[in-house]
């Protein structure tokens, strides 16, 4: 009997070990959402993958607010967005929160029209249509922008299109003039001709956040996993300030874009880590309660919780 009762010991403190030698679901894999010149071609740029310390799967996204349903939904772990899209997230009680935050030059940030267009000032944006991708940083944009004139939504026509097409309906003249971000406003500049109306100096607070889903986050592993990306999405954005014609070359080797074209939006200036703190917080809030005035969202959205400031520690 007590010859059964220690094998029966020996397999469970063999089992216990195997629970504990390795995570449940075995080696993190990382899965990222990226968006066109996002972060796989600033990390690798700059060095900064080929050691990553976890199997990163990449998935790529026309614009934020796909990425972010995504990461709510579990089917990616982080990626990064512009300023608007984890606005829409919260206001859908979506299970994702930002981790890291950062601040670029918003000159890229534009309303382009056409090089021979009538359009001078954005009150003559009155009754005329704009193409724009529904929730992402451009839409913010366009928001802030028209209120700045004295406009609202409902004196222009929106035609939500993600940058592709709108990149068509632009250059066919299917639209009067369209709100996009780098790399897409220079390449419009540099291959369509377009013309800057304005820009988002004034308007657009320039923030940017890489945000991960709660599932990940409350992951042991893969939150260790995002913590390790992030610290890597600082390094690398100091990394492409300071090595811009170089940061230009990879950006578009990477993407297939013009050199000339990557080179102009690097020349506006990149994002640069900043504390995701109450100022942060405040910026992303004063946005989101203009959508709900606005009436683009359907209730309040309290920004606050949907950030999670656990790594800031660990990003200086």
């Amino acid at each position: 009997m007590s010859k059964l009762l220690s094998a029966l010991v020996v397999v469970v403190l063999a089992l216990s070990g195997c629970g504990t030698a390795a995570s449940s679901d075995g080696p993190v894999v990382l899965k990222v959402g990226d968006q066109k010149g996002g972060s796989k071609a600033l990390l690798t740029a700059a060095g900064l993958l080929d050691d990553f310390p976890h199997e990163i799967e990449w998935s790529t996204f026309t614009s934020g607010p796909p990425l972010l349903e995504a990461a709510s939904a579990g089917a990616i772990d982080v990626g990064g967005v512009g300023n608007t899209p984890p606005i829409f997230a919260a206001a859908a009680n979506a299970k994702i929160a930002a981790v890291y935050s950062a601040k670029g030059n918003v000159e890229g940030d534009a309303l382009l029209v056409p090089s021979d267009s009538s359009l001078q000032t954005v009150q003559d944006l009155k009754g005329r249509g704009i193409a724009v991708a529904k929730g992402s940083s451009a839409h913010g944009q366009v928001l802030l922008t028209l209120a700045a004139a004295g406009l609202t939504t409902d004196d222009v026509t929106l035609n939500f299109l993600q940058p592709s097409d709108a990149y068509s309906a632009f250059t066919q003249r299917r639209v009067d003039a369209w709100a996009v971000w780098d790399p897409y406003t220079a390449q419009a500049q540099l291959e369509a001709g377009a013309r800057v109306l304005t820009d988002g100096r004034g308007k657009s607070n320039g923030y940017t956040f890489q945000v991960a889903g709660r599932a990940a986050l409350d992951s042991p592993g893969k939150s260790e996993a995002v913590k390790e990306f992030v610290k890597r999405i600082a390094r690398a954005q100091r990394w492409a300030d300071t090595h811009r014609e170089e940061w230009a070359q990879a950006w578009a080797a990477e993407t297939g874009l013009k050199v000339e074209v990557a080179r102009a939006a690097v020349e506006r200036g990149g994002d640069l880590p900043v504390k995701l703190d109450d100022a942060v917080i405040a910026s992303e809030q004063e946005l989101a309660d203009a959508f709900t005035a606005d009436g683009t969202l359907p209730g309040k959205v309290d920004f606050r919780q949907f950030v999670d400031t656990r790594f800031q520690g660990e990003l200086s």
